[in-house]
């Protein structure tokens, strides 16, 4: 498989030292040129992502996010969601991963007091941890408890702390990760506290997810917690079961998930039309019979007007779902350094652009990766499996997490009716 570099231009050389803004980008590039050559069969192999974790660590990707200073050297979120970008065109599944890990590093920001924020992103860049869990996550239930309804997490108090029981379902990370970040009732308030959990306690027990439709290598599967014992320094923050006294920044922790998935869900999109380009590049298939073809197609190779319409389809279709996730992922960030002094209002016009960003986006990505295996596609049984069934089978998972109905429904009754997104933590 060529490597990604091929499709993008190069980077220019440097006469010193790279400017810091041009750290992480290069960095990136060089990561996800690496996955692409293997990410085919590491697809198929479907093993825990153990190597590909070590190969983040290498290229200092899970500190990104942590604040920028002289001994941490970390980034800001644009910066963020376009790592995610890049290394999910590459491997989709370690960028849901690299998602997931940079929407957690701010749950005690989300949630908690600076001090505890501090805490834990110092453990985060300093120790190259990747953090896992389900706070803000769309696929679990992650919030606090309705009326009438039993968590499925509880932490109740013991001593000087708490004990962790129940069972869960996680995404991705259950594999692989160095700390938990989970979202249990209070036994006794009913309150909902984030806490953070090493995977390694004996009562802590893993259930991997095998054979998975698509993101395999994410690390996928349900957790069982067992009298796990929380201290009370790793409870990351509460907020309380009443939505009406939850602040508006804390209701930002499913927002930033959500368009860092979405930023996965673009990135797929974008590397099976990349990988797809090269192999029509490399081996042009016509639609019709070559001397069916007008001059001057006949003559150059993937020369056939009706391929030519259909890659010139589906690169609109990526650059308008790009245009769409970008005043989001500006919005976000905007938002993200508001802290507490977000507003109401804000926090609404942020809702209302991820949600676009995500349905679009989804819509995007599902066509995009759904007609590349028709233009890949070959009757030649000696040519091989190009394997562009991943990146249908890897965005379908991925898109199916949450339904674009209610992204849509949510954008029309702002827009009609001026209603805004409610003040909650759930999705």
């Amino acid at each position: 498989m060529p490597k990604r570099s091929a499709t993008r231009p190069a980077a220019p050389p440097h006469a010193g030292p790279p400017a810091e803004e041009e750290i992480w980008p290069r960095v990136t590039r060089e990561l996800a040129d690496d996955l692409a050559v293997d990410a085919l069969i590491r697809d198929r192999a479907g093993k825990p992502p153990f190597d590909e974790l070590s190969r983040l660590r290498e290229a200092g990707l899970p500190a990104l996010l942590t604040p920028p200073g002289p001994l941490r050297g970390g980034s800001d979120w644009r910066t963020a969601c376009a790592v995610i970008r890049e290394i999910a065109a590459a491997d989709s599944s370690i960028g849901e991963l690299l998602a997931r890990h940079y929407a957690l590093t701010w749950s005690a920001r989300f949630f908690g007091t600076s001090h505890q924020a501090d805490a834990l992103e110092r453990r985060v860049a300093d120790e190259q941890w990747l953090l896992a869990g389900d706070a803000g996550d769309p696929a679990a239930d992650a919030e606090p408890p309705t009326s009438g309804t039993a968590p499925d997490l509880t932490l109740t108090p013991h001593g000087s702390g708490y004990l962790l029981h129940g069972r869960r379902s996680f995404a991705a990370g259950v594999t692989v990760a160095d700390r938990l970040v989970v979202g249990a009732a209070c036994a006794e308030t009913g309150d909902w506290l984030v806490a953070l959990v090493d995977p390694t306690h004996p009562g802590v027990t893993t259930d991997p997810a095998h054979d998975r439709l698509g993101q395999r290598l994410t690390g996928a599967g349900n957790i069982t917690f067992d009298a796990v014992p929380v201290p009370t320094e790793r409870i990351l923050g509460t907020t309380s079961h009443d939505e009406q006294h939850i602040t508006p920044y804390a209701t930002l922790a499913p927002l930033a998930l959500r368009l860092a998935l979405v930023h996965v869900a673009l990135g797929i999109a974008e590397g099976a039309l990349a990988e797809a380009r090269d192999l029509s590049r490399a081996a042009p298939r016509t639609w019709q019979a070559a001397d069916a073809l007008p001059a001057p197609y006949a003559e150059q190779p993937g020369g056939d007007p009706y391929l030519l319409l259909a890659y010139g389809e589906l690169v609109a279709a990526a650059h308008t779902a790009a245009a769409v996730v970008e005043p989001a992922t500006e919005a976000l960030a905007r938002g993200l350094l508001m802290g507490q002094e977000l507003g109401v209002n804000e926090r609404a016009d942020i809702a209302v652009l991820v949600a676009a960003a995500e349905a679009v986006t989804g819509q995007s990505a599902l066509q995009i990766t759904t007609r590349i295996l028709e233009l890949t596609a070959t009757a030649d049984a000696t040519a091989g499996d190009p394997g562009f069934d991943r990146f249908w089978r890897n965005a379908r998972v991925l898109t199916a997490q949450r339904s674009a109905a209610h992204s849509l429904r949510a954008i029309g009754d702002h827009y009609l009716n001026g209603t805004h997104p409610p003040l909650t933590l759930r999705i």
